[in-house]
């Protein structure tokens, strides 16, 4: 047993390393890409932060190439005062709802503050020292991501203090175009659930940044002084591998861009107790229990949910890996469930995983649910499916007011 986690910890941390390392496997190296913000940054604006203290809101996604953002800016001499430390830790450091404690980068020796721990927002003394702070991340495109939380928490943070806040915009991996899923109701307002969006909001974290504000849906008591620093060369229609970008993993959860288009709809297994792949190579392509037993009949259900998803049935062994899944669901029992994979990108994530959750749900003999289910759906009407009293595919999320209100934010055709 000893052997097998060795082996399979070593293979999943080659994967992670080469996601970070190589082109989306899905496209080949290109001579035109996605212009990031970040490179606008250093193109143009490079000048406006001369004289000033320079705070860092950033994670390991906040890259130009293979070097991290925070490397880049101390090379060209930026005035780096303080790093602030999303879910994850600023170089990547913790796992899944890990608690971030504040430290010292061991590479730049510059303080650590962290934004996912007892502290979520900063406070005016972590702000003491800073006249400007630059919020660069990685956004996954889903509601329940925290990233866009931190967003919120520090654009109100800094509003009080009298901060500006550069957004360096990003792509939305899973498009612009994409809205999909429920609104979020007010009584499931949560860390996971912080705005009245739907499931995949269609937003880059630019245009996020602008509605949060636009919509005052954070406690502004002054108007916040935002500056988004605009990509070049993104339109709505695309998805990841149209970008031409490297995939950097967001978390140490979703190795690639693969892992996290599937992400969208099948992290409801997180309010089960069903597994959802956590401890295994693939985590939310590899999906079961040990209770779950598929028959005939549901496996040709699922996979006849779309041509571009390819099911397979497994049988795995979820296993503590450090640093991604310390302590995952079933650990060291066999289960019994499904392998995910995608042959296109031309399905509904959302609702291909919602209609997946349905039937392994009915195919699992004995599992609990727990209320954090509502906080992913943002509503009650998740239990619908659950009893199959309903199919994914005859669901109406009713968007339409939604994306008449998001679209004075919009910066990209």
């Amino acid at each position: 047993m000893l052997k097998y986690t060795l082996l399979f910890y070593l293979a999943f941390s080659l994967i992670t390393i080469l996601s970070c390392e190589q082109p989306s496997p899905e496209v080949e190296e290109p001579e035109e890409r996605v212009v990031l913000g970040a490179e606008i940054l250093i193109d143009r604006y490079l000048d406006e932060l001369s004289g000033s203290r320079v705070g860092l809101v950033m994670n390991p996604t906040a890259r130009i190439g293979r070097t991290h953002m925070l490397d880049t800016l101390l090379a060209l001499d930026v005035n780096i005062t303080a790093l602030f430390a999303p879910e994850h830790g600023f170089r990547g450091e913790a796992g899944a709802g890990e608690q971030i404690e504040d430290g010292i980068d061991q590479e730049s020796g510059l303080p650590v503050f962290s934004l996912y721990g007892d502290t979520r927002q900063p406070t005016p003394e972590m702000l003491e020292n800073v006249d400007v702070l630059i919020f660069d991340m990685q956004d996954v495109g889903a509601r329940f991501y925290t990233y866009i939380a931190t967003l919120g928490l520090v654009l109100e943070a800094a509003a009080n203090s009298g901060v500006p806040v550069w957004v360096l915009d990003r792509p939305n991996p899973l498009g612009g175009n994409y809205v999909s899923g429920w609104m979020m109701e007010d009584e499931f307002q949560s860390f996971v659930g912080p705005y009245p969006i739907p499931i995949a909001h269609g937003l880059t974290m630019g245009e996020m940044a602008r509605m949060i504000a636009g919509e005052n849906w954070m406690d502004f008591e002054t108007e916040p002084q935002l500056h988004v620093v605009a990509m070049e060369g993104w339109e709505r229609d695309m998805k990841w591998p149209e970008t031409r970008l490297r995939w950097i993993p967001p978390s140490p959860n979703l190795p690639t861009f693969e892992h996290a288009y599937f992400y969208s709809g099948t992290v409801f297994f997180e309010g089960t107790t069903l597994s959802e792949g956590r401890g295994t190579i693939d985590p939310f392509l590899t999906l079961g229990d040990p209770t779950t037993n598929l028959t005939d009949e549901s496996l040709q259900r699922l996979q006849n949910i779309s041509p571009g998803i390819n099911v397979e049935p497994i049988e795995f062994t979820p296993i503590s890996i450090p640093g991604v899944a310390p302590s995952p669901k079933h650990q060291g029992e066999r289960c019994h469930g499904i392998l995910l994979s995608a042959q296109n990108y031309d399905f509904d994530p959302v609702l291909a995983g919602l209609e997946i959750f349905s039937v392994l749900m009915q195919a699992t003999g004995q599992y609990e649910l727990r209320s954090f289910r509502y906080l992913l759906a943002g509503t009650r009407e998740i239990d619908r499916l659950i009893r199959g009293e309903i199919q994914a595919a005859d669901l109406e999320f009713n968007l339409d007011e939604y994306l008449e209100q998001r679209q004075p934010y919009l910066l990209y055709d």
